[in-house]
């Protein structure tokens, strides 16, 4: 968690899949394949990043409850 480039732009690719699922849950509308087509290479593409995103901020719960030294 040392770099906020990394961690910002993953918790942002995360909170756009979360919202494209909850697209897909309430109204049954995917905007990744509305925008990007689909399955084409680019929607894959985004697939693939919000994966990603995901299993990297798995690591903030190695985070939780610890605090940070201010020194």
């Amino acid at each position: 968690m040392g770099n906020k480039y990394i961690d910002g732009a993953a918790l942002t690719i995360a909170i756009i899949g979360a919202l494209n699922w909850g697209l897909i849950g309430l109204f049954q509308f995917d905007l990744v394949r509305f925008i990007f087509g689909d399955m084409s290479w680019l929607s894959r593409i985004v697939y693939v990043l919000v994966g990603l995103s995901g299993l990297y901020l798995i690591s903030f719960y190695m985070h939780l409850g610890r605090n940070e030294k201010t020194e």
